[in-house]
């Protein structure tokens, strides 16, 4: 019998061949991924206009000792529904550890952590998510729409939401550039 393949706590970088353009370029951190389908955050798109300071007043947060920095549009599922991907170092209300680097959290528990400069040492911010049902990820794999790429949190924290295509195919071995959409003939 086959055993099943799954790929939470990886990286799904989309191929310049993906036929749905919301994920032209993007980098989608896979948190969940079993027999029931999975559950991505985009995290190379910065909502325009939208900052972390914001996003806390609109709940009523105070954000002043908080860095203004980019929110991220996590995928075209409920566009509203906010996630944050973050360090291990902060395990809160309804936090799933994701792989042994990161975790998630979709709680406004912390929101008020991070605030309150108590929250995870590392951390982004985004609204909405990429979601598949059972056998779909499975099935969009095996044509030209995604390439694999190991989780990294360096990778996931530390560059720039518009540089991350380009620097995790890099850290995969893969030179972006050469990349083109089609399937070619010999």
């Amino acid at each position: 019998m086959d055993q099943a393949q799954f790929y939470g706590g990886n990286f799904l970088l989309a191929l310049p061949g993906m036929q749905d353009q919301r994920f032209d370029h993007s980098v989608l951190a896979l948190c969940v991924h079993d027999a029931d389908g999975a559950l991505g955050i985009a995290v190379s798109d910065e909502m325009e206009g939208l900052g972390l300071r914001e996003l806390l007043e609109s709940f009523d947060i105070d954000a002043n000792k908080v860095p203004d920095t980019p929110v991220l549009r996590g995928g075209p599922v409920e566009p509203r529904r906010g996630f944050v991907l973050h360090s291990l170092d902060w395990a809160g209300q309804d936090m799933m550890q994701v792989n042994d680097q990161w975790g998630l959290s979709g709680s406004l528990d912390i929101l008020k952590a991070i605030a309150e400069q108590r929250g995870p040492s590392r951390y982004l911010v985004a609204l909405g998510y990429a979601g598949w049902g059972a056998g779909q990820l499975e099935e969009e794999m095996t044509g030209e729409s995604w390439f694999l790429a190991p989780g990294n949190a360096d990778l996931l924290f530390n560059t720039p939401a518009r540089r991350k295509w380009a620097a995790i195919f890099a850290a995969s071995g893969v030179d972006s550039t050469h990349l083109v959409g089609g399937a070619g003939l010999a």
